[in-house]
């Protein structure tokens, strides 16, 4: 992970409008593949979510990716970008810090914590050494710092797109909850858990939700596919049977009771 600073060529909202090499025209470049013809076709149709409230600078960075092949949404707002990140699969997310709603670092911690896997490049005009280490170490993949080349930032998003390829899709991870969908395994650590399929189907609906309280009612809906009733207690039976399996005597607690809403799935 390298935090870079890119001085020259930067984006403004008031630049001239890129020539096809990607650069503002009048402006040169070394760089290599930099037009829209030249994209790598393993990355072609990979979806990225652009999160920054300077409505300018993220039309222009959907319109470049856009020009690349790449499938692009924008959330201007923190509270936006959240509810994005947990209802739409993306394959790379791009984060200002400096959002109104909800503070980027904030959603930059959900998720992470939601999704281990999804890499996440910061754009920050934050320029102190402990805000770029404090978004490194709650999990952004990369950070770069405003003003900065358009070039640079595609060259970083392929490399977090290309590095991530070759990982599994199967397995998520809350705190040191391990789930493989695929393979059907859950470990605590080292700990190896056995959950009837009904246990473990609910324990990938919470992982799915992981940070985000959850209601009876929801739980009942989505994971028994019932209409949730009153009169039967289901539900907070089969949580129970989680959390004698998942939270042991000695090990920090996963699963927790929101008073009157429901359950939540958080190592916070």
């Amino acid at each position: 992970m390298i935090i870079l600073q890119i001085k020259a060529m930067c984006y403004q909202s008031h630049c001239p409008e890129p020539s096809e090499s990607g650069v503002p025209s009048g402006g040169s470049s070394s760089h290599p593949d930099t037009s829209p013809q030249q994209f790598q076709p393993a990355l072609t149709g990979q979806k990225i979510l652009v999160v920054d409230d300077d409505v300018p600078l993220s039309k222009f960075l959907s319109r470049e990716l856009q020009r690349r092949n790449f499938v692009v949404d924008i959330r201007h707002d923190g509270e936006s970008a959240r509810d994005g990140i947990r209802e739409t699969i993306y394959n790379l997310v791009v984060l200002d810090l400096n959002l109104p709603k909800m503070d980027g670092m904030a959603v930059l911690k959900q998720a992470r914590q939601s999704h281990p896997r999804l890499p996440i490049l910061v754009l920050t005009a934050r320029n102190h050494t402990q805000d770029l280490v404090s978004a490194l170490e709650h999990g952004a993949d990369d950070c770069l710092i405003k003003p900065f080349s358009f070039l640079e930032l595609l060259a970083r998003i392929r490399g977090l797109l290309r590095r991530n390829v070759a990982l599994p899709v199967s397995a998520s991870k809350v705190g040191n909850l391990t789930m493989n969908r695929e393979e059907h395994w859950v470990l605590r650590g080292e700990r190896r858990i056995d959950l009837t399929a009904r246990e473990f189907a609910l324990l990938e609906y919470l992982i799915n939700n992981a940070g985000k309280a959850v209601s009876r009612a929801t739980i009942m809906q989505d994971v028994w596919n019932t209409p949730f009733d009153s009169s039967t207690n289901i539900v907070d039976v089969y949580m129970k049977y989680l959390r004698d399996k998942i939270d042991i005597e000695g090990e920090s607690k996963l699963i927790r009771t929101v008073r009157g809403v429901g359950y939540v799935l958080s190592n916070e």
